[in-house]
């Protein structure tokens, strides 16, 4: 997805100057490298964003240096604590961003809240330019009667949770009911519902947290509605996860035909990873699996279904109350074709009994400083081109940037735009001239105020204890959850 821009702002006191084509990189490195100052970057945020910046500004200025702060204890961001357990090979990139941690020229400060502990005019004040790379930590509300009951989560916490994020370790969702309902239609809700409905043996050799992993095994969850406002032609998900649905062992999925009158007529016109998405799905609600798919499925004890056409009214409760017992759906149905077709109500609704219901309707970003522009309606920073609007200096990058879109490649591109962007100011004068003190001057007012850095080899200490506790069990880690735990470990 193209990086979003704010065409209204003018751009007065910095000239427009788009980022140089790849071709051109190594003259600017060039010019760089002959620069005896040092350029002092500071970058917000250690997830993909953050660390593809750092990557990019370090390869392409040969006398950069980034310091990465970081308000968890331990970096990575979503790539530790959002991607799904059963997706490994998606955490390789940890191995590059441990790398760029490793450079004599980059820095990791976790346990550092910017905005809190350190404000961002001070690290403007101390660095020649800062990147804003904190993601979306927030969620999107259902914003209907009864999203506050016991039973309703949104799926952020609820990944959270199985993944290990500190703050969600006490979510302590029950599982006792026979049916879950994930509202939403993305990644994120296929993800849940795949940790809903796989064998608890099949995660036992992944890094799922065990508390959860203990929870998931006394599960009496046996269905999962996966509802959408719209129709099997508007869906989030991507034909990875989707496949990974039809095979998941011991469910079946539960799709209507109904749903897709005229869809094969119209996949005809569609881009082809939509076309084949589509195909997909028409496959599975219109033809009888044969062979031994069809034999999986007659002994199938647990069943998933999408269910198109409804959007949340609102969380019904128990007769006591105190519970979550289903959820009313409005009826819906589309105007305008395509991807950018919208849901307009029918005027009936349908009561979906359940005990569970998860929230996966998309994260949001949150301001960081009062210094700082932020647009509350769109959860992001206004920018362009990954300048923040009216403060010369200041950079955005990754899902704060952009919206909360797209896969870790997105933002790998996305946030080598920015890098590139910053580049190119640097060398048109657009930064601050002169020497600037970087981390030395952080740290002195860290240290007056009582907080206490986590380094990257603090955390390769931490990362060594994970690991040494899960293969005792033949995990590949079992993570630490405690900060507390973390720091007593790291003799503080």
């Amino acid at each position: 997805m193209a990086p979003r821009c704010w065409r209204w702002w003018h751009w007065s006191a910095w000239p427009r100057i788009r980022p140089p084509p790849t071709g051109s990189i190594a003259s600017s490195r060039q010019q760089f490298s002959t620069q005896e100052q040092t350029l002092q970057i500071s970058v917000v945020g250690s997830g993909p964003a953050g660390f593809y910046t750092a990557q990019h500004l370090l390869k392409h200025h040969t006398r950069a240096h980034v310091d990465i702060f970081e308000k968890q204890l331990v970096p990575f961001g979503l790539v530790r604590f959002g991607v799904a357990p059963d997706h490994p090979e998606v955490k390789n990139v940890i191995n590059t961003f441990t790398q760029t941690a490793r450079s004599d020229r980059c820095a990791f400060h976790g346990n550092v809240v910017v905005g809190r502990d350190v404000t961002v005019p001070e690290l403007q004040e101390a660095y020649h330019a800062v990147v804003l790379s904190y993601g979306a930590e927030d969620h999107q509300t259902l914003e209907i009667p009864g999203e506050e009951l016991p039973g309703v989560f949104s799926a952020r916490a609820f990944v959270g949770w199985y993944n290990g994020l500190p703050e969600n370790k006490e979510l302590a969702p029950d599982l006792s009911c026979d049916t879950a309902v994930i509202l939403g239609q993305g990644n994120v809700a296929l993800d849940v519902a795949r940790i809903l409905l796989t064998p608890p043996e099949h995660l036992e050799k992944t890094d799922i947290t065990e508390a959860s992993l203990e929870v998931l095994r006394q599960s009496q969850v046996k269905t999962v509605w996966i509802v959408g406002r719209r129709g099997p032609l508007q869906v989030a998900f991507t034909i990875k996860e989707l496949r990974e649905m039809i095979q998941l062992p011991g469910t079946r999925p539960i799709l209507d035909p109904a749903d897709f009158l005229g869809v094969h007529d119209r996949i005809k016109e569609v881009p082809r990873p939509r076309k084949r998405l589509t195909e997909l799905l028409l496959r599975t609600a219109t033809e009888k699996p044969g062979g031994e798919e069809a034999a999986h499925q007659a002994v199938a004890s647990r069943v998933w279904g999408l269910r198109f056409f409804r959007s949340p009214q609102q969380v019904l409760p128990s007769p006591d109350g105190r519970q979550a017992a289903g959820i009313r759906l409005a009826v819906t149905r589309l105007e305008g074709v395509g991807e950018t077709a919208w849901a307009v109500p029918t005027g009936d609704t349908e009561d979906l009994p359940c005990g569970l219901v998860l929230s996966s309707v998309g994260y949001k970003s949150r301001p960081i400083d009062p210094s700082v522009p932020f647009d509350p309606k769109l959860g992001v920073i206004p920018n362009e081109e990954g300048r923040v609007v009216d403060v010369p200096g200041l950079y955005c990058s990754g899902w704060v940037k952009r919206g909360p879109t797209g896969v870790i490649t997105t933002t790998m591109a996305d946030s080598f735009f920015t890098s590139q962007t910053l580049l190119q100011d640097l060398k048109a004068g657009l930064l601050p001239p002169g020497p600037r003190p970087g981390y030395a001057a952080v740290e002195a007012l860290l240290s007056s105020r009582g907080v206490r850095p986590i380094s990257f080899s603090d955390w390769e200490k931490l990362d060594a204890e994970e690991v040494s506790r899960g293969h005792r069990t033949g995990k590949p880690r079992e993570k630490l959850l405690d900060p507390q735990e973390m720091l007593q470990l790291l003799g503080r």
